[in-house]
């Protein structure tokens, strides 16, 4: 496993090389983001919200749903990828404050968050740092949400790959279990969570694959650097994936979607 800061600086440089072309391939992401919107909905923080966090938050898609649900509250932008905060579009008349930083070291003050959202980044992360981070800066009684991956995410590619070599194509996420160790060992309180997939799809393997890539979710921690794959060996990969193709003639890959809805104790 790489050290973890050349694990940052890797999956820095994925995200902001990806910045350009994550909007026209994210569909799944934003599918997922609204998923994380409708699972959040029952769950609000105590008191008044004046400041709301979107913890990487990617070219802001996200933003509209905390405007809608917080107008008037100050948000902030956050993500670790400065390619990506160059794309960010206001969600209403007022632009968010956009603010590079990394969510195992957030950039901000103590108790300075009402309400913080985070949908696929903290999968990045190691659970209990980046949550003990997210507690720091929430008030008391403040809320968290949070989209993650679990490691159920792409299994058909790791299943595929398995009949290549034996390298590590796919990276390994963190199941629910262990979010839910890590929030309440951070001082949460767990209010509801939920682990169900979603699915990518595409017309062959080489569309699934440059969407992965082009959202920058690709060979990211992965352990040793691979060799590109030869002729037979990506016949053989396409060929074992197959197996995969759906009733409507579309290939699949799943993504393992952990939801938390969290208040800081």
């Amino acid at each position: 496993m790489p050290d973890r800061r050349e694990h940052k600086r890797a999956v820095r440089r994925a995200f902001d090389r990806a910045a350009p072309s994550y909007d026209s391939a994210a569909a799944v992401q934003r599918e997922i983001c609204g998923h994380l919107a409708a699972f959040a909905a029952p769950h609000g923080p105590s008191g008044p919200v004046s400041r709301v966090l979107d913890a990487g938050c990617g070219t802001g898609y996200g933003l509209p749903f905390l405007a809608r649900r917080f107008p008037g509250a100050a948000c902030i932008a956050l993500d670790f990828a400065p390619a990506m905060l160059a794309r960010l579009v206001p969600a209403s008349g007022t632009a968010p404050a956009a603010l590079c930083g990394d969510l195992e070291a957030l950039p901000l003050a103590d108790a300075s968050i009402d309400a913080a959202w985070s949908s696929l980044a903290m999968q990045w992360c190691d659970p209990s740092v980046a949550l003990a981070e997210l507690a720091r800066v929430l008030r008391p009684g403040g809320s968290a949400w949070i989209a993650t991956l679990g490691p159920r995410t792409l299994w058909e590619l790791r299943e595929a790959f398995g009949a290549v070599d034996d390298a590590d194509h796919v990276i390994a996420f963190h199941p629910l279990a262990r979010w839910i160790e890590a929030a309440t060992g951070a001082g949460f309180s767990v209010q509801a969570s939920d682990n169900a997939p979603a699915w990518a799809t595409g017309t062959d393997l080489r569309h699934l694959l440059h969407d992965i890539k082009a959202i920058g979710a690709h060979s990211v921690g992965a352990g040793r650097r691979r060799q590109p794959l030869g002729r037979a060996a990506w016949r053989t990969l396409e060929a074992r994936y197959e197996t995969h193709r759906r009733a409507d003639g579309l290939l699949v890959a799943t993504y393992d979607v952990i939801h938390l809805a969290l208040v800081r104790s």
